[in-house]
């Protein structure tokens, strides 16, 4: 099992209430804006705290509110790429990409350079990148944090479709050679269609 996942949350005057059980691989969920995909994640990722429920992955529990167990952000080794990706604009590429990666994290630098073709951006500052560029960038600072899985938020919005296909590709490549459990959020049908394992369809 990959995900196991029963939280709730108020939010406003709307309550977000999402169940499911997975198996590994790539995991969508798919939905129109405002149903609470992106809150999902942060509550996965410890960043919002659920009302109640539980949430384990890979048979860790990171969250179980009648255990009264709630794991520390830095210590659930979430990979998150954000949708407006957040990288700092005042450091190089290669300094957002080791930011807070762990010195005894299992992939090397090199080889995720490598994996995701940046190695030619290495001393570019974020503001002189194309939307694709910085894509894989925050892809990249995601896999060398150390993370126990992936939380990937719209990873495709704001790029053009040449630039789509393209990153498309490397998360493809990304959840084929990497034993990582990845969430992944999207509107697309589409695009969960040809990346996930499995799909969870949400509705307001």
């Amino acid at each position: 099992m990959s995900f196991d996942i029963d939280v709730r949350r108020r939010i406003g005057d709307r309550t977000i209430a999402l169940q499911f059980r997975t198996g590994p691989g790539l995991i969508a969920l798919v939905g129109p804006s405002g149903v609470g995909k992106t809150s999902l994640l942060n509550m996965v990722a410890g960043l919002l705290k659920p009302d109640a429920g539980h949430i384990a992955i890979n048979g860790t529990t990171l969250f179980d509110s009648a255990a009264g167990i709630d794991v520390p952000v830095a210590q659930r080794r979430a990979g998150y790429v954000f949708q407006d990706m957040r990288l700092f604009p005042h450091l190089r590429v290669q300094a957002n990409l080791l930011y807070g990666r762990p010195k005894s994290g299992s992939l090397a630098f090199s080889d995720v350079v490598r994996f995701l073709g940046i190695g030619h951006l290495l001393d570019r500052m974020p503001s002189t990148l194309s939307g694709g560029e910085a894509k894989r960038v925050a892809i990249g600072r995601a896999l060398l944090s150390d993370p126990a899985f992936l939380l990937m938020d719209e990873p495709l919005s704001s790029l053009d479709p040449a630039r789509q296909e393209e990153i498309m590709i490397e998360i493809g490549r990304l959840r084929d050679q990497f034993a990582l459990p990845i969430l992944y959020v999207t509107h697309s049908p589409a695009e969960a269609e040809r990346l996930a394992t499995q799909t969870i369809r949400l509705n307001v």
